[in-house]
Protein backbone atom coordinates (compact mmCIF):
# COMPACT_ATOMS: atom_id res chain seq x y z
CA UNK A 1 0.00 0.00 0.00
CA UNK A 2 2.91 2.53 1.20
CA UNK A 3 4.70 1.69 -2.64
CA UNK A 4 1.17 2.63 -4.18
CA UNK A 5 0.48 5.66 -2.24
CA UNK A 6 4.80 6.44 -3.26
CA UNK A 7 3.62 5.78 -6.95
CA UNK A 8 0.19 7.81 -6.85
CA UNK A 9 2.35 10.74 -5.09
CA UNK A 10 4.96 10.95 -8.02
CA UNK A 11 2.35 10.14 -10.78
CA UNK A 12 0.54 13.17 -9.10
CA UNK A 13 3.74 15.65 -8.72
CA UNK A 14 4.83 14.80 -12.41
CA UNK A 15 1.20 15.80 -14.07
CA UNK A 16 1.53 19.17 -12.06
CA UNK A 17 4.95 19.76 -13.43
CA UNK A 18 3.42 18.77 -17.34
CA UNK A 19 0.65 21.04 -16.75
CA UNK A 20 2.90 24.32 -15.35
CA UNK A 21 5.09 22.97 -18.64
CA UNK A 22 2.24 23.63 -21.03
CA UNK A 23 0.71 26.72 -19.46
CA UNK A 24 2.48 29.91 -21.63
CA UNK A 25 4.93 31.82 -19.29
CA UNK A 26 3.57 33.50 -16.44
CA UNK A 27 3.49 37.09 -16.99
CA UNK A 28 4.86 38.02 -14.00
CA UNK A 29 8.17 37.13 -15.55
CA UNK A 30 6.93 39.06 -18.95
CA UNK A 31 7.66 43.02 -19.28
CA UNK A 32 4.20 44.85 -19.63
CA UNK A 33 4.20 48.43 -21.08
CA UNK A 34 1.34 50.33 -21.57
CA UNK A 35 0.62 52.37 -24.33
CA UNK A 36 -1.98 55.43 -24.86
CA UNK A 37 -2.03 57.42 -27.58
CA UNK A 38 -4.79 59.25 -29.89
CA UNK A 39 -5.96 57.18 -32.95
CA UNK A 40 -9.07 60.01 -33.72
CA UNK A 41 -9.63 63.63 -32.96
CA UNK A 42 -7.47 66.71 -33.66
CA UNK A 43 -4.66 65.13 -32.12
CA UNK A 44 -4.37 62.06 -34.37
CA UNK A 45 -2.13 63.26 -36.97
CA UNK A 46 0.18 63.01 -34.33
CA UNK A 47 -1.54 59.79 -32.11
CA UNK A 48 -1.18 57.83 -35.63
CA UNK A 49 2.77 58.38 -36.26
CA UNK A 50 3.33 57.78 -32.46
CA UNK A 51 1.50 54.29 -32.83
CA UNK A 52 3.93 53.12 -36.29
CA UNK A 53 6.87 54.27 -33.93
CA UNK A 54 6.14 51.88 -31.22
CA UNK A 55 5.28 48.85 -33.76
CA UNK A 56 8.97 49.88 -34.95
CA UNK A 57 10.40 49.92 -31.94
CA UNK A 58 8.40 46.68 -31.63
CA UNK A 59 10.40 45.44 -34.13
CA UNK A 60 13.62 46.23 -33.49
CA UNK A 61 13.34 44.65 -30.09
CA UNK A 62 10.76 43.12 -27.92
CA UNK A 63 12.69 41.01 -25.78
CA UNK A 64 15.19 41.70 -22.84
CA UNK A 65 17.42 38.76 -21.89
CA UNK A 66 14.57 36.21 -23.21
CA UNK A 67 11.91 37.71 -21.70
CA UNK A 68 8.91 38.77 -23.76
CA UNK A 69 8.09 42.46 -23.58
CA UNK A 70 4.64 42.81 -23.73
CA UNK A 71 2.72 45.62 -24.87
CA UNK A 72 -0.82 46.82 -24.42
CA UNK A 73 -2.48 49.76 -26.23
CA UNK A 74 -5.53 52.37 -25.79
CA UNK A 75 -6.95 54.98 -27.48
CA UNK A 76 -7.61 58.41 -25.87
CA UNK A 77 -9.10 59.99 -28.90
CA UNK A 78 -7.63 63.01 -28.36
CA UNK A 79 -9.65 63.19 -24.64
CA UNK A 80 -6.86 64.31 -21.86
CA UNK A 81 -9.78 62.74 -19.47
CA UNK A 82 -9.83 59.41 -21.52
CA UNK A 83 -5.76 59.29 -21.48
CA UNK A 84 -6.13 59.52 -17.55
CA UNK A 85 -8.82 56.46 -17.01
CA UNK A 86 -6.67 54.50 -20.02
CA UNK A 87 -3.88 54.70 -17.88
CA UNK A 88 -5.67 53.96 -14.90
CA UNK A 89 -6.90 51.04 -16.52
CA UNK A 90 -3.57 50.05 -17.39
CA UNK A 91 -2.26 50.04 -13.94
CA UNK A 92 -4.93 48.83 -11.76
CA UNK A 93 -6.09 45.99 -14.09
CA UNK A 94 -3.30 45.40 -16.77
CA UNK A 95 -0.29 45.66 -14.15
CA UNK A 96 2.04 47.24 -16.19
CA UNK A 97 5.46 47.92 -15.57
CA UNK A 98 5.19 51.49 -17.52
CA UNK A 99 3.31 53.49 -19.66
CA UNK A 100 4.36 55.55 -22.88
CA UNK A 101 2.28 57.80 -23.94
CA UNK A 102 0.34 59.91 -25.50
CA UNK A 103 -0.04 62.78 -28.23
CA UNK A 104 -0.78 65.42 -26.77
CA UNK A 105 0.59 67.93 -23.50
CA UNK A 106 -2.39 68.19 -21.90
CA UNK A 107 -3.46 64.30 -22.10
CA UNK A 108 0.35 63.64 -21.20
CA UNK A 109 0.12 65.77 -18.18
CA UNK A 110 -3.20 63.90 -17.25
CA UNK A 111 -1.47 60.74 -17.10
CA UNK A 112 1.40 62.22 -15.45
CA UNK A 113 -0.77 62.62 -12.54
CA UNK A 114 -1.99 59.07 -12.39
CA UNK A 115 1.50 58.32 -12.63
CA UNK A 116 2.24 60.00 -9.44
CA UNK A 117 -0.22 58.89 -7.66
CA UNK A 118 -0.03 55.05 -8.30
CA UNK A 119 4.26 55.25 -8.23
CA UNK A 120 3.99 54.19 -12.27
CA UNK A 121 7.24 54.83 -14.31
CA UNK A 122 5.36 57.41 -17.22
CA UNK A 123 8.08 57.71 -20.05
CA UNK A 124 6.18 60.85 -21.83
CA UNK A 125 6.06 61.28 -25.78
CA UNK A 126 4.62 64.69 -25.75
CA UNK A 127 5.66 67.56 -23.77
CA UNK A 128 4.85 66.95 -20.01
CA UNK A 129 7.28 70.06 -18.70
CA UNK A 130 7.21 68.90 -14.60
CA UNK A 131 9.78 69.73 -12.34
CA UNK A 132 10.53 68.55 -8.83
CA UNK A 133 7.95 66.18 -7.20
CA UNK A 134 5.83 66.73 -9.83
CA UNK A 135 8.46 65.17 -12.27
CA UNK A 136 9.52 62.12 -9.44
CA UNK A 137 7.50 59.40 -12.00
CA UNK A 138 7.68 61.12 -15.48
CA UNK A 139 10.52 61.80 -18.25
CA UNK A 140 9.98 63.41 -21.37
CA UNK A 141 11.45 62.01 -24.60
CA UNK A 142 11.11 65.51 -27.02
CA UNK A 143 13.11 68.61 -26.10
CA UNK A 144 11.67 71.25 -24.55
CA UNK A 145 10.65 74.34 -26.37
CA UNK A 146 13.23 76.81 -24.98
CA UNK A 147 16.22 74.39 -25.93
CA UNK A 148 14.65 74.34 -29.49
CA UNK A 149 13.61 77.58 -29.64
CA UNK A 150 16.93 79.14 -28.92
CA UNK A 151 18.30 77.58 -32.06
CA UNK A 152 15.46 79.25 -34.47
CA UNK A 153 15.53 82.62 -32.40
CA UNK A 154 19.53 82.36 -33.32
CA UNK A 155 18.43 81.97 -36.82
CA UNK A 156 16.41 84.76 -36.69
CA UNK A 157 19.13 87.43 -35.40
CA UNK A 158 20.92 86.23 -38.08
CA UNK A 159 18.53 86.99 -40.14
CA UNK A 160 18.02 90.36 -38.92
CA UNK A 161 14.35 89.58 -37.48
CA UNK A 162 13.65 92.41 -35.36
CA UNK A 163 9.85 92.02 -34.75
CA UNK A 164 8.23 88.83 -34.34
CA UNK A 165 4.68 87.91 -34.50
CA UNK A 166 3.44 84.42 -32.67
CA UNK A 167 0.46 82.07 -32.53
CA UNK A 168 -0.14 78.89 -30.83
CA UNK A 169 -2.33 76.76 -29.55
CA UNK A 170 -4.60 77.60 -26.22
CA UNK A 171 -3.27 74.94 -24.11
CA UNK A 172 0.20 73.98 -22.22
CA UNK A 173 2.63 73.35 -25.22
CA UNK A 174 1.35 77.17 -26.44
CA UNK A 175 2.33 78.64 -23.15
CA UNK A 176 5.64 76.55 -23.30
CA UNK A 177 6.91 77.84 -26.77
CA UNK A 178 5.67 81.71 -25.65
CA UNK A 179 7.39 81.24 -22.64
CA UNK A 180 10.64 80.08 -24.37
CA UNK A 181 10.27 83.27 -27.21
CA UNK A 182 10.30 85.37 -23.92
CA UNK A 183 13.34 84.15 -22.41
CA UNK A 184 15.29 84.06 -25.60
CA UNK A 185 14.55 86.74 -28.01
CA UNK A 186 15.36 90.32 -25.59
CA UNK A 187 19.30 89.24 -25.65
CA UNK A 188 18.50 88.30 -29.16
CA UNK A 189 16.93 92.30 -29.70
CA UNK A 190 13.77 90.49 -31.24
CA UNK A 191 10.37 92.05 -29.72
CA UNK A 192 7.08 89.67 -29.82
CA UNK A 193 4.59 91.46 -30.56
CA UNK A 194 1.62 89.37 -30.82
CA UNK A 195 0.54 86.54 -28.58
CA UNK A 196 -2.78 84.99 -30.55
CA UNK A 197 -4.15 81.78 -29.21
CA UNK A 198 -6.27 78.81 -31.00
CA UNK A 199 -7.98 75.70 -29.99
CA UNK A 200 -6.25 72.59 -31.44
CA UNK A 201 -10.28 71.83 -32.71
CA UNK A 202 -10.55 75.48 -34.58
CA UNK A 203 -11.42 75.62 -38.12
CA UNK A 204 -10.29 78.73 -38.57
CA UNK A 205 -8.00 81.19 -37.74
CA UNK A 206 -8.82 84.20 -40.16
CA UNK A 207 -9.40 87.08 -36.73
CA UNK A 208 -6.03 86.02 -35.27
CA UNK A 209 -3.87 86.48 -38.37
CA UNK A 210 -5.58 89.66 -39.26
CA UNK A 211 -4.42 91.06 -36.39
CA UNK A 212 -1.20 89.81 -36.63
CA UNK A 213 -1.04 90.92 -40.24
CA UNK A 214 -1.62 94.04 -39.45
CA UNK A 215 1.39 94.55 -37.15
CA UNK A 216 3.85 93.59 -39.99
CA UNK A 217 6.40 91.58 -38.11
CA UNK A 218 9.45 90.63 -39.75
CA UNK A 219 8.56 86.90 -39.59
CA UNK A 220 6.33 84.65 -37.06
CA UNK A 221 6.29 81.63 -35.42
CA UNK A 222 3.67 79.39 -34.38
CA UNK A 223 3.38 77.25 -30.91
CA UNK A 224 1.26 74.53 -32.21
CA UNK A 225 1.63 70.78 -34.14
CA UNK A 226 -0.11 68.10 -36.25
CA UNK A 227 -2.35 69.17 -38.98
CA UNK A 228 -4.28 71.69 -36.96
CA UNK A 229 -0.51 73.53 -36.71
CA UNK A 230 -1.29 74.63 -41.07
CA UNK A 231 -4.18 76.67 -40.06
CA UNK A 232 -1.76 79.73 -39.21
CA UNK A 233 0.26 79.42 -42.58
CA UNK A 234 -2.70 78.97 -44.60
CA UNK A 235 -4.47 82.08 -43.53
CA UNK A 236 -1.22 84.28 -43.37
CA UNK A 237 -0.54 83.21 -47.24
CA UNK A 238 -4.06 84.20 -48.10
CA UNK A 239 -3.40 87.85 -46.68
CA UNK A 240 -0.59 87.33 -48.78
CA UNK A 241 2.01 87.94 -45.77
CA UNK A 242 5.76 87.92 -47.22
CA UNK A 243 8.01 87.72 -43.81
CA UNK A 244 9.83 84.74 -42.84
CA UNK A 245 8.39 82.04 -41.52
CA UNK A 246 9.04 79.92 -38.40
CA UNK A 247 7.72 76.34 -36.61
CA UNK A 248 8.52 74.09 -33.79
CA UNK A 249 9.74 70.79 -34.24
CA UNK A 250 5.96 69.58 -32.95
CA UNK A 251 5.16 70.53 -36.88
CA UNK A 252 7.79 67.74 -38.18
CA UNK A 253 4.95 65.79 -40.37
CA UNK A 254 3.87 64.80 -43.59
CA UNK A 255 0.57 65.22 -42.28
CA UNK A 256 1.31 68.74 -41.42
CA UNK A 257 3.13 69.31 -44.75
CA UNK A 258 -0.17 67.60 -47.32
CA UNK A 259 -2.14 70.45 -45.44
CA UNK A 260 -0.46 73.34 -45.52
CA UNK A 261 1.17 72.63 -49.52
CA UNK A 262 2.77 75.60 -50.83
CA UNK A 263 1.82 78.02 -47.54
CA UNK A 264 4.90 76.57 -45.53
CA UNK A 265 7.38 76.59 -48.54
CA UNK A 266 10.79 78.28 -47.09
CA UNK A 267 9.48 77.47 -43.66
CA UNK A 268 12.34 77.21 -40.65
CA UNK A 269 12.14 74.71 -37.81
CA UNK A 270 13.87 73.07 -35.06
CA UNK A 271 14.45 69.53 -34.95
CA UNK A 272 15.76 66.38 -33.65
CA UNK A 273 18.62 64.62 -36.02
CA UNK A 274 16.49 62.01 -37.03
CA UNK A 275 15.04 64.44 -39.87
CA UNK A 276 17.88 64.40 -41.90
CA UNK A 277 19.83 60.98 -40.31
CA UNK A 278 22.03 60.52 -44.00
CA UNK A 279 22.71 64.17 -43.79
CA UNK A 280 24.75 63.79 -40.58
CA UNK A 281 28.40 62.62 -40.44
CA UNK A 282 29.48 59.56 -40.24
CA UNK A 283 30.71 60.64 -36.86
CA UNK A 284 27.25 61.61 -34.78
CA UNK A 285 26.52 58.61 -32.82
CA UNK A 286 22.77 59.30 -33.45
CA UNK A 287 22.88 58.76 -37.32
CA UNK A 288 23.64 55.33 -36.67
CA UNK A 289 20.62 54.76 -34.27
CA UNK A 290 18.85 56.70 -36.51
CA UNK A 291 19.34 54.92 -39.69
CA UNK A 292 18.74 51.76 -37.64
CA UNK A 293 15.01 52.80 -36.32
CA UNK A 294 14.31 53.59 -40.65
CA UNK A 295 15.01 50.05 -41.19
CA UNK A 296 12.50 48.62 -38.22
CA UNK A 297 9.87 51.37 -39.12
CA UNK A 298 10.08 49.92 -42.66
CA UNK A 299 9.97 46.33 -41.25
CA UNK A 300 6.81 47.23 -38.94
CA UNK A 301 4.46 49.22 -41.16
CA UNK A 302 5.88 48.51 -44.60
CA UNK A 303 6.65 52.54 -45.38
CA UNK A 304 9.42 54.82 -45.12
CA UNK A 305 9.75 56.87 -42.19
CA UNK A 306 9.25 60.44 -42.64
CA UNK A 307 7.82 62.39 -39.48
CA UNK A 308 9.15 63.17 -36.05
CA UNK A 309 6.87 61.47 -34.05
CA UNK A 310 7.43 58.09 -34.71
CA UNK A 311 10.86 57.91 -33.55
CA UNK A 312 9.95 59.84 -30.34
CA UNK A 313 7.82 56.70 -29.34
CA UNK A 314 10.75 54.47 -30.65
CA UNK A 315 12.68 56.15 -28.51
CA UNK A 316 10.65 55.51 -25.41
CA UNK A 317 11.18 52.21 -26.26
CA UNK A 318 14.64 52.08 -26.05
CA UNK A 319 14.41 54.29 -23.07
CA UNK A 320 12.32 51.23 -21.28
CA UNK A 321 14.27 48.38 -22.79
CA UNK A 322 17.58 49.92 -21.38
CA UNK A 323 16.05 51.06 -18.19
CA UNK A 324 14.52 47.46 -17.65
CA UNK A 325 17.29 45.55 -18.25
CA UNK A 326 18.87 47.41 -15.23
CA UNK A 327 16.08 46.99 -12.91
CA UNK A 328 15.82 43.10 -13.18
CA UNK A 329 18.70 42.90 -11.28
CA UNK A 330 16.62 44.22 -8.60
CA UNK A 331 13.19 43.35 -8.78
CA UNK A 332 10.83 40.77 -10.67
CA UNK A 333 8.81 42.41 -13.54
CA UNK A 334 4.87 43.10 -12.60
CA UNK A 335 5.83 44.49 -8.49
CA UNK A 336 5.79 47.13 -6.93
CA UNK A 337 9.20 46.84 -6.08
CA UNK A 338 10.11 46.54 -10.06
CA UNK A 339 8.48 49.91 -10.78
CA UNK A 340 10.37 51.51 -8.24
CA UNK A 341 13.46 50.08 -9.25
CA UNK A 342 12.24 50.99 -13.03
CA UNK A 343 11.66 54.34 -11.89
CA UNK A 344 15.04 55.07 -10.54
CA UNK A 345 16.57 53.48 -13.67
CA UNK A 346 15.20 55.66 -16.39
CA UNK A 347 15.88 58.52 -13.88
CA UNK A 348 19.71 57.41 -14.09
CA UNK A 349 19.88 57.07 -18.34
CA UNK A 350 23.57 58.28 -18.92
CA UNK A 351 24.21 58.35 -22.73
CA UNK A 352 21.64 56.34 -23.99
CA UNK A 353 21.50 57.21 -28.11
CA UNK A 354 18.20 57.41 -29.70
CA UNK A 355 17.41 59.25 -32.76
CA UNK A 356 16.56 62.26 -31.56
CA UNK A 357 18.92 62.38 -28.86
CA UNK A 358 22.03 61.38 -26.32
CA UNK A 359 19.20 60.85 -23.55
CA UNK A 360 20.76 61.89 -19.64
CA UNK A 361 17.62 62.04 -17.13
CA UNK A 362 17.84 63.72 -13.87
CA UNK A 363 16.13 63.40 -10.79
CA UNK A 364 14.46 66.91 -10.80
CA UNK A 365 13.21 67.58 -14.20
CA UNK A 366 11.16 65.27 -16.87
CA UNK A 367 13.33 66.13 -19.97
CA UNK A 368 16.58 64.66 -20.97
CA UNK A 369 18.53 66.49 -23.77
CA UNK A 370 20.73 69.15 -24.92
CA UNK A 371 22.52 70.42 -28.11
CA UNK A 372 22.94 67.06 -29.57
CA UNK A 373 19.67 67.07 -30.08
CA UNK A 374 18.68 69.91 -32.20
CA UNK A 375 19.38 70.76 -36.00
CA UNK A 376 17.83 73.23 -37.90
CA UNK A 377 16.10 72.53 -41.01
CA UNK A 378 14.08 74.41 -44.11
CA UNK A 379 10.86 72.95 -46.29
CA UNK A 380 11.89 73.12 -49.88
CA UNK A 381 9.51 71.46 -52.23
CA UNK A 382 8.26 69.05 -49.55
CA UNK A 383 11.64 67.85 -48.09
CA UNK A 384 13.24 68.92 -45.12
CA UNK A 385 16.88 70.15 -45.59
CA UNK A 386 19.77 70.76 -43.18
CA UNK A 387 20.65 74.42 -42.45
CA UNK A 388 24.54 74.72 -41.65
Amino acid sequence: MKSLRTLRGLAATVTTAALMAALPAAHAADYTVGFVTSLVGPVSSLGIPYQKGIQAGQAYQSEIDGRKVRLIQLDDASDPSTAARNARKLIEEDKVDAIIGTAGSPGALAIAAVARESKTPLISIAHASLSGKEAEWVVTVPQPASLMISAVVDHMKQEGVKTLGYIGFSDAWGDQVYEALQKTTPDAGIKVVSNERYARGDTSVAGQVLKIASLRPDAVITGNSGTPGALPYLALADRGYKGKLYGTHALINPAFINVARSSVEGLLAPTGPVIVAEQLPESNPIRKVALAYRDAYQKANDARAEDAFSAYSFDAWLIFLDAAKRASTKAEPGTPEFRQALRDAIKSTKELVGTHAVYNFHEDTTYGTDERSRVVVRLEKGRWKLVP
